[in-house]
């Protein structure tokens, strides 16, 4: 992503998740009543309604179309357990969550209800997990990021957000299926039915694709869509997966979005552009203007644009525990691999962890934005984009400023501070952070540092080559 939009003036404030009631109950039966039978006009008979664990993974209920108005009205059930569990389905011990007692609710978003083409009879709507009172599931990472969403905008700011999305294409052999040279027309020429596949596809369910092209790695691709208000920009990067997974299903073949495919390789990432607009408050006086730019702050930022970038380069260690989730995360997070592996800032450097975009002269501003180059696709996306807005809300409230950017390759500084370097230390910096910590509440970071603990017991003493194997398959 390159540029963002700004808010429409019209655009109501976003709100933080709230019971659902006798009222909003009926809304939604009506409301999805009336898609389904657009759904049925179109031959979709299933719908399937997804949810994002703590690492990572798309979990899903389905439900025939004709019984989606039920589903939006009471809810599907779904055990609690699932933000307990590992990477390979094992479950760590959580206060707020596992176990084999309770139940919660799948209430599909109907705004976001879209069919598949990708996979002909079905549809997909990102779901919000309610408890069986109607009361907001406590660690459910869509409302995390609304009620942040909600914090940001009662200061009188807004976000735009996208997720790059790279990915490799493997053989039945687990091969790459595609090779020639990083960046080449000569894969994009072998690949081209399979990828213009995939933007059909996604333009199909409603994605803006910005654009597309080979990577770096063997068999590897990059794909970016148009900003959108970050629980949007959520919604649609776990839509962009798996589109991208069925169609290359399809073609006989296997995308992996894991941090790793070989040991010894470059991963894939799944960076995180940002930017933040005024609103028109007191604090924001410039409604629909992105304060990235226009300002006399480093590289054009407004003061408001300064502080909220120097919170998010303040809290990345911690921020490391939602962004780069799973031990192969940190077999990709290496020096001098366009990873991020420093807590720095730079214009336009790409071995920052945080890389400040201006756009193009006469674009900047709109286009101007934040890209945090730490991240991977194992993050639930929610989750790490929450942690980043209410990062980027602390340096708001202090009026944070940034150090000197860098703009060279970082490891070759003397005393340069690199970012955690295991998933062990980057959980401890979460679960000592408490601006972070506060704003996720006790159920969230409670469940989050037990399943990252999980996870780094899980991989202790496995050498890099086992984590790959274990990862690579998984997402």
């Amino acid at each position: 992503m390159d540029e963002t939009t700004g808010p429409r003036p019209s655009e109501p404030r976003p709100s933080e998740p709230r019971p659902l009631d006798r009222a909003e109950r009926a809304r939604l039966g009506e409301r999805a009543a009336f898609l389904a039978e657009e759904l049925m006009a179109e031959n979709v008979a299933v719908v399937a309604l997804t949810f994002v664990d703590t690492t990572g993974l798309t979990r899903v209920k389905a439900v025939p179309v004709e019984r989606l108005g039920h589903a939006a009205t009471w809810g599907v059930g779904a055990s609690p357990c699932f933000d307990a569990f590992l990477q390979d389905d094992s479950a760590v011990p959580a206060r707020f969550t596992g176990g084999a007692t309770g139940d919660l609710r799948l209430h599909p978003v109907l705004d976001r209800l879209v069919p598949l083409t990708a996979l002909p009879g079905w549809a997909w709507a990102p779901a919000d997990r309610y408890a069986q009172d109607g009361a907001p599931h406590p660690v459910d990472g869509r409302h995390a990021l609304r009620r942040e969403t909600a914090r940001l905008a009662a200061l009188g700011w807004s976000a735009r957000a996208a997720f790059e999305t790279e990915w490799v294409v493997l053989d039945a052999e687990g091969g790459p299926r595609f090779g020639h040279p990083a960046y080449g027309m000569s894969r994009l020429v072998d690949a081209a039915d399979y990828l213009r596949d995939v933007v059909q596809a996604l333009a199909a369910s409603g994605v803006a694709v910005e654009q597309i092209h080979p990577e770096y790695s063997p068999s590897q691709f990059e794909l970016s869509v148009a900003a959108e208000d970050p629980v949007g920009a959520a919604d649609t990067a776990v839509l962009v997966r798996d589109t991208i997974r069925a169609v290359t299903r399809r073609a006989g073949l296997t995308a992996t979005f894991a941090p790793k495919v070989r040991a010894e390789g470059v991963g894939n990432g799944g960076h995180v552009h940002l930017s933040l607009w005024g609103d028109g408050a007191p604090a924001a006086p410039d409604r629909g203007a992105n304060a990235m730019a226009g300002g006399a702050g480093p590289f054009g930022m407004t003061p408001a644009g300064e502080a909220f970038a120097a919170g998010i380069l303040a809290h990345l260690p911690a921020l490391l525990a939602l962004g780069a989730p799973s031990a192969a995360s940190y077999l990709r997070l290496l020096p001098s691999h366009w990873a991020g592996a420093y807590a720095c800032w730079g214009l336009e450097n790409r071995e920052a962890a945080l890389r400040f975009v201006t756009g193009a002269a006469g674009s900047r501003h709109h286009a101007a934005n934040l890209e945090v180059k730490c991240f991977d696709a194992t993050a639930n996306p929610y989750l790490a984009l929450a942690g980043l807005l209410a990062a980027g809300r602390a340096g708001l409230d202090a009026g944070g400023a940034l150090p000197e950017p860098v703009d060279v390759d970082p490891a070759t500084l003397p005393g340069a501070r690199r970012l955690p370097a295991t998933l062990a230390e980057a959980t401890d910096a979460f679960a000592g952070d408490p601006e972070l910590t506060g704003a996720f509440g006790e159920a969230i970071t409670d469940t989050v540092v037990a399943v990252r603990r999980g996870e780094s017991a899980l991989f202790a003493g496995a050498s890099p080559e086992e984590i790959v194997r274990a990862t690579v398959t998984r997402y």
